[in-house]
């Protein structure tokens, strides 16, 4: 029985070294040499966890305007990853996620008039919608107005950081207004 018990450990201090090794762990997880195969679900489970965390760059997080030929370029400037929301009416219409220093497009939107609601953090919790550490909710003073016709298509860029000479003012919201 001792000898499966040192196994299990060991087992479960190679899994924990594996996940520091590939920088999905920054300490080894709680229990990690603690007796049994509990230790290896605990240490699998953390590393799995923490990839999963952050949606990759671009990643629409839900959609029900795709099919328009507007675009939406985002870039955000900040130290933060962000989430921008547009909103139809009282219906959200589209979420995309943008990490911190990068840029992202919606290349699909409807014609329409939008709201564009936006959070910045850390630790974004998909499940929720929501940033855990750090978060801000805004919402743009104006509407972005898409519309298409036989010759031309709208083209928005927006900035979630402060640009000099830029046009856009946001207001901050309570986050239970933030359509998430």
């Amino acid at each position: 029985m001792k000898r499966l018990l040192e196994g299990a450990a060991l087992r479960a201090g190679v899994v924990a070294a594996v996940a520091l090794a590939g920088g999905l762990l920054t300490s080894s997880p709680a229990g990690a040499t603690v007796t049994g195969t509990e230790s290896v679900a605990v240490a699998s489970q953390t590393a799995g966890s923490a990839a999963a965390a952050r949606p990759s760059n671009g990643r629409i997080l839900y959609d029900r305007i795709s099919g328009g030929r507007g675009t939406l370029k985002i870039k955000n400037g900040t130290s933060k990853d962000g989430v921008v929301t547009l909103v139809k009416g009282k219906t959200k219409a589209i979420s995309i996620y943008v990490r911190a220093k990068s840029t992202a497009s919606i290349k699909d939107v409807r014609d329409g008039t939008y709201r564009i609601y936006f959070t910045t953090g850390y630790a974004f919790a998909t499940s929720k919608g929501r940033f855990s550490r750090a978060a801000s909710y805004q919402l743009f003073n104006d509407r972005l107005k898409f519309v298409t016709t036989a010759t031309s298509y709208s083209i928005w860029t927006l900035t979630l950081h402060q640009v000099k000479g830029g046009n856009a003012q946001t207001t901050s919201i309570n986050p239970k207004d933030f359509p998430a």
